[in-house]
């Protein structure tokens, strides 16, 4: 059993995921605006954070510049394949963190380190030509996050689960990898196939992806 399926057997009633989860059943939307410990959360990706909180709390419908690599790595992917992303990772897995819509593309918040180690990952997994290109930001980048409130401008950055909590639980590369296979697979070419049987050359290593859970 995969660490994030243990830590998710591990969590109480009022895990933040468990009740954007309810919420989801209930046919409500994920938490759109950030909270103030979300809001801190944030700003300790910079080097004085208190600045960074009394410039939002005079302009709190502007986006913001943050570094990446220190409190989270972003991996941005297309909207579409984006979506298809997030629909595993709350339908059959461990939910996600934070998520941004920017210029078409979607920004998963992951653990830092991800946007080294994702790449590497899919290409092992031989999965790369399925998945769209990733723009993964990490050490030495910085991503332009949403304002604090909803912003009435359809072409501004917008939170689709925004960070409500000082210590948001982000995924790891694996996870992303797993939801990147999934999501692929949904639309896959007919002649795409992953099987458990042996093939013709003995030597070579197969991968029966569906069981990585």
């Amino acid at each position: 059993m995969s660490a994030w399926l243990r830590d998710r057997d591990q969590r109480t009633d009022t895990d933040i995921f468990a009740l954007l989860r309810e919420e989801a059943d209930a046919g409500q939307e994920h938490a759109a605006a950030v909270t103030p410990p979300g809001a801190g959360w944030l700003a300790s990706a910079e080097t004085f954070p208190r600045s960074a909180l009394a410039q939002w709390e005079n302009r709190p419908a502007a986006p913001a510049v943050l570094p990446c690599g220190s409190v989270f790595d972003v991996v941005n992917v297309p909207s579409t394949f984006g979506r298809r992303m997030l629909d595993r990772l709350w339908g059959e897995g461990p939910g996600s963190g934070p998520v941004a819509m920017h210029r078409g593309r979607m920004m998963l918040f992951a653990t830092p380190g991800t946007a080294q180690r994702l790449p590497s990952l899919l290409h092992w997994e031989e999965w790369g030509e399925a998945v769209p290109p990733l723009i993964c930001h990490g050490a030495g980048d910085a991503v332009t996050v949403p304002p604090l409130t909803p912003s009435d401008s359809g072409t501004a950055p917008r939170w689709l689960v925004a960070p409500d909590t000082r210590h948001p639980w982000l995924p790891g590369p694996e996870v992303l990898l797993w939801a990147c296979v999934r999501a692929a697979r949904t639309h896959e070419r007919p002649v795409v196939r992953v099987s458990i049987f042996p093939p013709a050359d003995r030597g070579a290593n197969v991968y029966d992806v569906s069981r990585r859970r």
